[in-house]
């Protein structure tokens, strides 16, 4: 049997076990009465995220993001405060399990927002699956997550692997190119993201000459760069992310091959790390789910309130930490703060509209974002957006039983 066969869920099973709770919380066997749920233990939320090392920037601006969404709600869901318990996974798949029970077993956190690291969200997925928690994952992209391993209690605010760099083919098509390197680091995330450039570009007509890999969270470019030059395609699509992704735009410039092979990329070779690196990034085209000049409300509001509380501008990090605030606001306003209402949460939060500041998104059934993928270009210290390179692009949710 497959593993993920293994890991198989029922979901009438999970919802008619929380509406077993909800039930019991209603004729109040769970509740003391005449208390209302608004007036009982704050709501706990568990953030399990990268706090340290390669991604740490990325786990702290998930965070700002989610907390600004509570604050904008007075500091409360669903009419009850929130009571934070904070776990560095330190982007180690190794200890995932580990620390997804600190939170779930230990604390008895009522859900779990995290994380960045895609193999680290593949060893959260047994834990929580097993214990029925509410996960709401603001970042990591393992198809898996809303493929094979989907299940109702598992939502995503962010992106799988496969729609960052999808849409990438038929930008090179527009672009002229026919022929193409793509170089990334060696785990779930890369791995993924090349095979969902790869399914694009083919399609188009475009060949992949060639997959480089980087043992993660190694940052030795330049053996491959050489290869890369030798090599002379028409282009090279590469996925980095946070220390890395700057430390290989300086060497792709070092190595003299900015200017003769164009960059292109998923965007978050390029998203938190321009103040880092320069005029190395400059002119490089990406695809992502936000980008910088949408103009629209949403996105002015939200940026003006990141910057006053934190003092920064706000990246696509920030805003997936804030839509994930904003689903489970979602979620507990419609059961009025009562989360063992599973199925009523889940349910409302499957119906979401999220008005978000990269535009308004809607859940698959596979819950991953249904959203536009933007073209973007780096001006000076901005992804300046350059149109729409999908309309409402949908992951494929291959293997997905849910």
């Amino acid at each position: 049997m497959h593993e993920n066969e293994k890991l198989g869920y029922d979901r009438r099973e999970f919802l008619r076990g929380s509406t077993a709770i909800a039930g019991a919380t209603a004729a109040g066997v769970l509740l003391p009465t005449g208390i209302s749920l608004a007036q009982q233990a704050k709501l706990k939320v568990g953030l399990m995220l990268p706090y340290t090392g390669t991604y740490a920037q990325l786990g702290v601006a998930i965070t700002n993001g989610f907390k600004l969404a509570v604050e904008e709600r007075g500091g409360k869901l669903g009419g009850r405060e929130i009571e934070y318990f904070t776990v560095d996974d330190e982007s180690n798949p190794a200890k995932a399990p580990e620390n997804t029970n600190k939170l779930v077993q230990r604390d008895k956190v009522d859900v779990v927002i995290g994380t960045v690291h895609s193999g680290v969200a593949m060893g959260m997925a047994k834990v929580i699956r097993e214990s029925g928690t509410l996960w709401i994952n603001p970042n990591a992209g393992a198809d898996e997550v809303t493929g094979p391993l989907c299940a109702p209690n598992f939502f995503r605010t962010s992106f799988s692997n496969w729609q960052t760099t999808h849409a990438l083919g038929k930008v090179l098509k527009a672009k002229g190119h026919k022929t193409a390197v793509f170089i990334t680091w060696k785990y779930a995330a890369g791995e993924q993201m090349m095979a969902g450039f790869k399914e694009g570009f083919e399609k188009e007509g475009g060949k992949l000459t060639k997959e480089l890999y980087v043992p993660f969270p190694q940052v030795e470019f330049q053996a491959l760069l050489t290869e890369i030059a030798s090599i002379k395609p028409d282009a090279v699509v590469a996925f980095f992310a946070g220390g890395g992704a700057a430390k290989f735009l300086k060497d792709y410039q070092a190595a003299g091959l900015k200017g003769k092979i164009p960059l292109y990329g998923s965007g978050f070779l390029t998203d938190g790390v321009l103040e880092a690196v320069g005029d190395a990034a400059e002119g490089i085209e990406t695809t992502l789910h936000y980008a910088d000049g949408l103009d629209t409300k949403k996105d002015k509001a939200f940026r003006l309130a990141y910057a006053k509380a934190f003092k920064l501008q706000p990246d696509v990090y920030a805003v997936q930490g804030y839509d994930a605030g904003q689903l489970l606001a979602a979620g507990m306003d419609a059961v009025k703060g009562n989360i063992g209402d599973k199925a009523a949460m889940i349910k409302a939060m499957e119906a979401a509209k999220i008005d978000s500041p990269r535009g308004p998104w809607t859940l698959s059934k596979s819950h991953n974002p249904v959203q536009d993928m933007y073209l973007r270009k780096v001006v000076g210290k901005e992804n300046k957006v350059q149109g729409v390179a999908w309309k409402a692009l949908a992951d494929p949710a291959r293997g997905c039983k849910a």
